[in-house]
C-alpha cells in the first residue's frame, strides 16, 4: 500500500458534510425502487449475454445463488445453468431465519421471526459469477437481499440483514459522505489437524517460521493457493505460525473484494481439507499455550489513486488524517468487540498471555503490543479480529468508527500514549461483558440498521446463555470432590 503522489494530505481535504453515514443509511434502506433498479440492470442484453458465455466458457452445469449469513456463513440455492436468465429476473427465495442460521434459542424461539417468518427475495449480482476451482462444473453467484414487493410500504427495499449488501452500501456512503474509499487485506490464521500437521518443535522454542515445518505442509498450502488463484485471488506469501497453524495472505483490494474473497477462502480450506483428509478450523482460541487464531484487518483509505494516509516521508509515522481514523477506531473498539470477536471462544485468547494479543487500547509504529499499528506507511493494521470475524460486518464497523473519528477529529494521542479521546475504555474480556458494551455505543447502534443490530443480539444472548448454562470438565475437575 504504497504510496501514489507524495501530497501530504490535509485533514480539511476530508469533508464530512451532509447527512451524518446513520441518515444515509436510513434513506437507503426505504428505498422501495432497489429491487427494480437491480433487476433492470441484469436484464439488459449487455448482462444476460456476458453472463451466458462465462457459462458457457467455463462449461457450468449448476450454480450456487448465494448470500453471506449474519455469522459469517453461506447459505444457498443450487440451479440448473440453464434456468440463469430466469434467476437474473425472479431471483430465489429463501426463509428469513435463514440470515441467522435458522438458530432456535433455548427457549425454542427461531431467531429473525420464528417459523412464521416471511421469505425475502435475492437477485444474483451477475459480475460475480466464479466458477470452483475443484470443479468447474458448479459456479457461485452472490446475491443481493429484498423485501418481496407485496409487503406494503417496505416491499423492494433491500433487506436489513444482508450484511453484505449493508456493507456495500455503507460503503458507497462513506465514499459519497468523505470522498474516500477504503482499502484492505486481511490476515486469516487457521489451524489444521492430520498427519500433514505433524510439527517440528524444539523445548521452549516456536515453530513458527521454520521451513520444515511448511514443507510438511507442502499439499495443504499448494492446493489452497492454487484453487484459489484460481478463483480471481492474487496469492501473495504465507507462513508457519504455531503447531498445525498456518496463514496465507492474498493482495490487499477493494474492501468489499476482500471480503468476499475471506468468504470464499474458508470455502476453499473446508475443500482442501476434505480433498486431504484433514481438519481445518477457523476457531479463534482451539489451544491453551498456543495462538490463537486472530484475522488482523490492513486498512488504508483512498482518494482515486490516492493512498491518503501517506504522504511521502520514509519514517515510520502516522499522519494526522490516520490518527482520526485510528481514534475512531479504538473509540469503539469495546462496542464493536461482539463483532471482531463473535464467539464465547475469542474471548480466550484475552487471558492467554504472551501469545501476541493485546487487551490495551493503544497504537503504535510497528509494535505488536498494540491493538492498532502502523506495520507500514501507508497501512493501518487493525489487531483486534480472529478467524471467526464475519468480514462483512467487521469492514462495516470500521467505516462508521473512522467516519466517527473523520468528522469529529477525534484524538489518537501519541503512539502508546494515555491521552486520548477513548483513554480509559477497556476491552471486553468475556462475550457478556461484549454484549454490555454493544449494546452501550450509541453511535454504532444509531448507525447500523436496528434490525440487523436486533437479530444479532438474539444470536449473541442465546450463545452466551447456553455457554454460561453448560457444565464442563473444569467444573468436575476443579469441585467434585473439593467441596468442602
Amino acid at each position: 500500500m504504497t504510496a501514489m503522489t507524495t501530497r501530504a494530505p490535509e485533514t480539511h481535504d476530508i469533508l464530512t458534510q451532509g447527512p451524518s453515514l446513520a441518515e444515509r443509511l436510513q434513506r437507503r434502506y426505504a428505498d422501495k425502487d432497489a429491487f427494480a433498479r437491480h433487476r433492470e440492470h441484469n436484464m439488459s442484453h449487455d448482462v444476460v449475454q456476458e453472463l451466458a458465455e462465462k457459462i458457457q466458457a467455463a462449461g457450468t452445469e449448476f450454480i450456487y445463488y448465494q448470500i453471506p449469513t449474519m455469522q459469517g456463513r453461506v447459505v444457498a440455492k443450487v440451479v440448473p445453468a440453464k434456468h440463469f436468465e430466469n434467476l437474473l429476473r425472479k431471483g430465489i427465495a429463501m426463509h428469513r431465519p435463514a440470515m441467522a442460521d435458522l438458530q432456535t434459542t433455548r427457549e425454542g424461539n427461531m431467531v429473525h421471526g420464528g417459523v412464521e417468518a416471511k421469505e425475502f427475495w435475492a437477485l444474483p449480482e451477475p459480475e460475480t459469477f466464479t466458477p470452483l476451482a475443484w470443479d468447474s462444473s458448479v459456479a457461485t453467484i452472490w446475491c443481493r437481499a429484498y423485501e418481496p414487493l407485496h409487503f406494503g410500504e417496505i416491499g423492494g427495499s433491500v433487506l436489513p440483514t444482508d450484511v453484505r449488501a449493508l456493507f456495500k452500501i455503507a460503503h458507497e456512503e462513506f465514499t459519497d459522505r468523505t470522498g474516500l474509499e477504503l482499502r484492505s487485506g486481511l490476515e486469516p490464521e487457521m489451524t489444521w489437524v492430520g498427519s500433514m500437521a505433524e510439527v517440528l518443535v524444539k523445548d521452549g522454542a516456536s515453530p513458527a517460521y521454520l521451513v520444515e515445518n511448511l514443507e510438511r505442509m507442502r499439499p495443504v498450502y499448494k492446493k489452497i493457493m492454487t484453487y484459489a488463484e484460481a478463483m480471481g485471488f492474487d496469492m501473495i506469501q504465507g507462513d508457519y505460525e504455531d503447531d498445525g497453524q498456518i496463514e496465507l495472505n492474498w493482495n490487499y483490494d477493494q474492501s468489499n473484494l476482500t471480503a468476499d474473497r475471506m468468504t470464499t477462502y474458508r470455502q476453499i480450506c473446508r475443500q482442501v481439507a476434505r480433498e486431504l483428509d484433514m481438519e481445518a478450523s477457523f476457531m479463534p482460541k482451539p489451544t491453551n499455550g498456543k495462538m490463537g487464531n486472530g484475522c488482523h484487518h490492513n486498512l488504508s483509505l483512498w482518494r482515486g489513486e490516492e493512498n491518503v494516509v501517506e504522504d511521502g516521508r520514509v519514517e515510520l509515522h502516522a499522519t494526522e488524517l490516520a490518527k482520526h481514523a485510528i481514534a475512531g477506531i479504538l473509540k469503539h473498539t469495546p462496542g464493536a468487540a461482539l463483532i471482531m470477536n463473535s464467539t464465547v471462544n475469542s474471548y480466550k485468547r484475552f487471558w492467554d498471555v504472551g501469545q501476541y494479543v493485546t487487551m490495551d487500547l493503544t497504537w503504535g509504529l510497528d509494535g505488536r503490543d498494540a491493538t492498532m499499528r502502523i506495520s507500514a506507511n501507508g497501512r493501518m493494521e487493525y489487531r483486534q479480529p480472529d478467524a471467526s470475524v464475519n468480514p462483512y460486518l467487521s469492514h462495516t464497523y470500521l467505516l462508521a468508527a473512522m467516519d466517527d473519528g473523520l468528522t469529529n477529529k477525534l484524538d489518537a494521542g501519541e503512539p502508546m500514549g494515555v491521552v486520548s479521546d477513548f483513554a480509559g475504555l477497556t476491552v471486553p474480556r468475556t462475550m457478556g461483558e461484549a454484549i454490555e458494551e454493544f449494546k452501550a455505543d450509541t453511535f454504532l447502534m444509531n448507525t447500523i440498521p436496528s434490525e440487523l443490530t436486533s437479530v444479532y443480539l438474539d444470536i449473541k444472548n442465546d450463545e452466551w446463555a447456553r455457554y454460561c448454562s453448560t457444565l464442563t470438565e473444569w467444573e468436575f475437575t476443579q469441585y467434585w470432590a473439593s467441596i468442602p
